[in-house]
């Protein structure tokens, strides 16, 4: 019997110096240079004036009382906190790019705002380090912004575990100006947790809908990174099937209908949220398969589809992108 196959064709993507020049200024003509003074004062100061170049210098900034520090620390606190929270709480890959960027914004503005102020003599050091922990947790966080948006970090687990040294060095900092004072500086309520590569079995459902019909999908997993592949009939997702990188699995049983087939490549599985943390991208073939089965007095004839989630020679299948907001979860 023979049965059509849809082979999947995925493009790889490689991936004045201005001179200047002076003259001296010409020599006044027709005065006398005159210095008046008392000769043999001490240390050869003129009678009635000053030293050259020892004006007292203008008093700098008085120091805040504790009452007027701790005000300044507590109208930044919520906002500072808020935006950390927000990110650790994205719950997609549109979402946690807007946050990263967000706390990026927000933190930055309250170091700049921070280190304008002159804080408490006696929780100066704690202070300055405390601003010089908010800058470098900033940069880390303009870095980790790029990742997001290249998918290189695809959930905020991800982005949290990239940036933990700066967010534990935030974090202790924060506790040591607190407890210097009583001062609400401690921002970090957010734990990160180490790198993983979490898998499932070759073949796992992560979904499974009815399967009592007659029709097969094959997946045929050649690429580099384990992927997910969530089959689309009408408006409902008919399954979700894992398929590890290297790997091959057929679901049988597919009932006929037209289907849409949806992929996600990545690596770490998080099960919790259904997603890769990391290296993800998403896609879709543009082509609609048919599964169908047709009865005749002497035969019963079905479809069986074939795909391939990597380049081959000979593929007759277009994929293209999906936005992740868009991709059945």
């Amino acid at each position: 019997m023979a049965a059509p196959r849809l082979i999947s064709c995925v493009l790889a993507v490689a991936t004045l110096t201005i001179g200047g020049c002076s003259s001296a200024l010409p020599s006044p003509t027709g005065g006398e240079s005159k210095v008046s003074g008392v000769a043999g004062g001490k240390g050869g100061v003129p009678s009635g004036g000053a030293a050259p170049g020892n004006s007292d210098p203008s008093p700098g900034p008085s120091a805040l009382t504790p009452e007027a520090y701790k005000s300044e620390l507590d109208g930044r606190h919520k906002a500072m906190a808020g935006a950390i929270d927000a990110l650790a709480g994205a719950r997609s890959v549109k979402a946690l790019d807007q946050r990263v960027g967000k706390a990026e914004e927000d933190l930055s503005e309250a170091a700049d705002a921070l280190a304008a102020l002159t804080p408490p003599d006696a929780v100066r050091t704690q202070h300055d380090a405390y601003v010089t922990s908010l800058r470098d947790f900033v940069s880390e966080l303009g870095t980790t912004s790029g990742k997001v948006g290249s998918r290189d970090l695809c959930t905020s687990s991800a982005v949290l575990t990239d940036i933990d040294d700066q967010l534990e060095a935030l974090d202790k900092a924060g506790e040591a100006l607190q407890s210097a004072g009583d001062y609400p500086a401690d921002v970090v309520d957010v734990k990160a947790g180490g790198k993983q590569s979490r898998r499932l079995k070759n073949g796992s459902f992560i979904r499974k809908g009815t399967l009592n019909g007659r029709g097969s999908l094959e997946v045929d997993n050649g690429s580099t990174r384990d992927a997910v592949i969530t089959v689309v009939k009408g408006g409902s997702k008919a399954f979700s099937i894992y398929v590890r990188k290297k790997a091959k699995f057929k679901v049988r049983g597919v009932r006929d209908g037209n289907y849409k087939i949806y992929f996600t490549h990545g690596v770490d599985w998080d099960g919790k949220n259904r997603a890769f943390t990391r290296d993800c991208s998403f896609e879709r073939f543009q082509k609609t398969v048919t599964f169908k089965t047709t009865f005749t007095a002497t035969q019963i004839r079905w479809h069986d589809w074939r795909i391939t989630l990597h380049a081959i020679s000979g593929g007759n299948a277009r994929t293209s992108p999906v936005d992740p907001d868009d991709f059945p979860g």
